[in-house]
């Protein structure tokens, strides 16, 4: 054999193998599936990450205090430094420069406040922009002494707002609440171990140990895909003299392993954020349980990769992959009218409708009204005070609903249909052959080790710790999944 043929075949022969199932990559070499492992081992590691993490509950609580102290609690009320209003005579004289007065207090002589600050509490609300009250509360949280832990004593910082920005008659209140956790000073307790938070620690740098392993694993993958597309495309264009086209490329670009890398990075942040918290460091546990839950859907999500490789599992990854352009193209255009309609309500219905007073409440509100949910109360709720609006507010909402519903769904549908269909020709009357799909087919499929001669060709059982379904052969050139 020349020298080009046997490049061929050694190019022919990686391409098959990088194509191949785990399974198939077994049988073929005997190699081990490394990442199908290290992916399932991850799965249950962050899933069980939840568990430990948990939300705080604190039962006992009572007012923080300092050398034997209440801490005060403090109220501050800001308003405009000079106002008079006369609605009668459409008169007003009001100096816009702000002012703070504040006050603090004894939590537990609620009683004597009024009657010892008699003009701080006299308010005069077309001044009054806002009353703000802060004080800190104690607390220990004795869930973990069934888990055999201390417990852990938290400060929380407590802000209670009533805006009055608006002087619209309706004064908005907004509570805010800060924790910060820390070890109980003076703490007795006996029938427990001593704390094993170091357990939980061990157990999250091992978590960041194995998503390391993992994306690894895929970058290296990457690395090789890479590698593999700049040889066959160097083939193509000297033996062929014309590039390789970009569906061939597509299949070298696995947008599966740059998904496990995200989430790989994403779990290695969420476990370094939960190590901080368990250390008592931090108490952000909103940034941790976003950054863990994120990993962990996408974990999930990326296991649907290994059942692509069987035909009948595989459905919805085709149909997802020849769907997606077009329903993003045509999101795009439907997005447009969807914008014009929100704008278009805020603008009309926002002084008449509460669920139209904001764009995000506005864009909320359609969203429900597409997917059918609360129809009537949006009817309903718009009195019919101003003829007009009331007029206006109906052709507004019958024409979006009748759009939105009847037509944008229904085509919306039709893509994914036909998508759907699609591939289930394809499987039935085989795909669309390309120039890799038929450079790969010249040759046969690996032979056998001395051991894989012995599988039962039926169960396709070669090893038994191994569930390797081994596909029909016509199956095998159908389509590439790396």
């Amino acid at each position: 054999m020349s020298q080009g043929i046997i490049k061929e075949e050694i190019l022919r022969d990686d391409l098959k193998y990088y194509f191949m199932s785990p399974c198939e990559k077994y049988r073929a070499r005997r190699q081990l599936p490394w990442k199908l492992g290290v992916q399932i081992l991850k799965i249950v590691m962050i899933t069980s990450q939840y568990r430990q993490l948990g939300r705080l509950s604190v039962g006992p609580i009572s007012y923080a205090e300092e050398d034997g102290k209440l801490l005060p609690l403090v109220i501050c009320k800001e308003y405009y430094k000079r106002g008079n209003v006369e609605p009668s005579d459409e008169a007003y004289d009001i100096d816009a420069q702000l002012e703070k007065v504040c006050m603090a207090n004894d939590p537990t002589n609620v009683s004597q406040w009024k009657a010892e600050n008699v003009s701080f509490f006299n308010l005069e609300f077309y001044r009054l922009v806002d009353i703000k009250i802060t004080f800190q509360l104690k607390g220990i949280n004795l869930q973990t002494v069934r888990s055999h832990e201390l417990p852990d004593c938290y400060v929380f910082f407590v802000t209670i707002t009533f805006d009055n920005q608006c002087h619209s008659g309706k004064i908005k209140i907004f509570l805010d609440i800060d924790a910060l956790s820390s070890a109980c000073k003076n703490w007795k307790i006996s029938g427990t171990a001593q704390k094993n938070t170091h357990y939980l620690l061990v157990f999250d740098g091992f978590v960041i140990l194995v998503c390391l392993t993992s994306a690894v694993l895929c970058t290296r993958s990457i690395v090789l895909a890479v590698k593999l597309l700049q040889r066959f495309s160097r083939f193509f264009r000297e033996n062929y003299n014309h590039k390789v086209c970009k569906t061939d490329q597509k299949e070298f670009l696995n947008g599966w392993y740059v998904l496990v890398i995200v989430s790989d990075a994403m779990a290695i942040v969420g476990s370094i954020l939960k190590m901080e918290i368990q250390a008592k460091s931090l108490t952000s546990y909103d940034v941790c349980s976003i950054f863990l839950g994120t990993s962990t859907l996408m974990v999930w999500v990326g296991v649907i990769r290994y059942l692509g490789y069987f035909q009948k599992y595989n459905v919805l990854i085709l149909t997802m992959k020849t769907a997606f352009p077009k329903v993003i193209r045509f999101c795009c255009c439907a997005g447009m009218i969807y914008l014009g309609y929100t704008f278009c309500g805020w603008i009309v219905l926002g002084p008449y409708h509460e669920k139209f007073e904001g764009l995000s409440r506005v864009a909320e509100s359609l969203f429900s009204l597409v997917n059918g949910d609360d129809m009537y109360t949006t009817f309903a709720q718009l009195k019919d005070k101003n003829s007009l609006v009331w007029l206006f507010s109906r052709v507004y909402l019958y024409s979006f609903i009748s759009l939105f519903i009847y037509m944008v769904l229904s085509l919306f549908i039709a893509l994914i249909t036909d998508a759907y269909d699609t591939i289930k020709n394809y499987q039935k009357n085989g795909f669309p052959m390309t120039d890799l799909q038929r450079f790969l087919r010249e040759q046969k499929d690996f032979p056998p080790s001395e051991e894989g001669s012995e599988m039962d060709t039926e169960t396709g059982m070669g090893h038994p710790a191994l569930c390797c379904c081994r596909r029909a052969p016509s199956n095998d050139d159908i389509i590439l999944i790396s």
